[in-house]
């Protein structure tokens, strides 16, 4: 009886980060019209539970999430790189100020999978 109630407040609890991730994302003017939505909620996700995965990104983390939506690692990265595209267009000041910090270029895929996760962390820290 108490693994079920654990497993149903660890349920309740990856749904509150999705949803993080999604409110976090649109407010970047990220929407779920790109299919990077929806990889960069489930590759942040996965860093939430285990951020060694972040020194891991292409072998590791990519591949993941590739298996989870039945694709390659290569699209998953395309996708990422599109949705950072779109914010670095749409949003770049919001995308700073979640860094923390002034960017003079467009983040790579990993790296902007960091900013999600350390604003992230920090957000459930508090």
């Amino acid at each position: 009886m108490s693994y079920y109630v654990f497993s149903l407040n660890w349920r309740r609890i990856k749904m509150t980060e999705t949803i993080e991730i999604r409110t976090l994302l649109m407010s970047l003017g990220i929407g779920p019209k790109y299919r990077g939505f929806q990889y960069t909620i489930y590759a942040v996700t996965l860093t939430l539970e285990d951020e060694e995965r972040l020194f891991s990104v292409t072998r590791s983390l990519y591949g993941d999430v590739a298996a989870h939506f039945s694709t390659t690692w290569n699209c998953v990265e395309r996708n990422i790189r599109t949705v950072i595209a779109v914010c670095w267009k749409n949003n770049r000041e919001k995308l700073e100020e979640i860094a923390g910090y002034h960017m003079t270029k467009q983040p790579t895929p990993a790296d902007f999978i960091s900013i999600l996760y350390n604003h992230l962390y920090r957000k459930i820290s508090a």
